[in-house]
């Protein structure tokens, strides 16, 4: 099952409001869902993809997550009603943790995803 755009929209807004308030503390930039698929460039074609990414930069802090890179996924894996709703709330999850952890000046799960990934490409070889 593949969700509209909106529909995805819609579902990432009403998570976002469960989200503690305390969470939002210098997220400048907000949550955005673009419409772009991202795949990791050092894998095969459609072989992984990136759901969302924590940013902090010159334009402040904000969360975007990838409609095209999860509907990409859903298409593959055949998700369900169920299966958006756990990646979308997953993947904003692990990005509020990104953001809770660089106010914080930490990095663990920043390391742990650069470890995952190590593990994944030394996987392709």
């Amino acid at each position: 099952m593949i969700l509209s755009f909106e529909e995805a929209g819609d579902l990432l807004d009403e998570m976002a409001e469960e989200f503690p308030e305390e969470f939002y503390a210098e997220l400048n930039g907000g949550i955005s869902l673009l419409p772009d698929t991202r795949e990791d460039p050092e894998a095969a074609p459609g072989e992984l993809y990136i759901m969302g990414e924590y940013c902090n930069d010159m334009m402040g802090r904000y969360i975007n997550l990838y409609y095209g890179s999860f509907a990409a996924l859903a298409l593959q894996e055949d998700w369900t009603q169920e299966d958006w709703e756990d990646e979308l709330y997953t993947t904003l999850s692990h990005e509020f943790t990104h953001h809770i952890e660089g106010l914080a000046g930490e990095r663990g799960l920043e390391i742990r995803d650069e470890w995952e990934m190590e593990q994944f490409r030394s996987g392709q070889e």
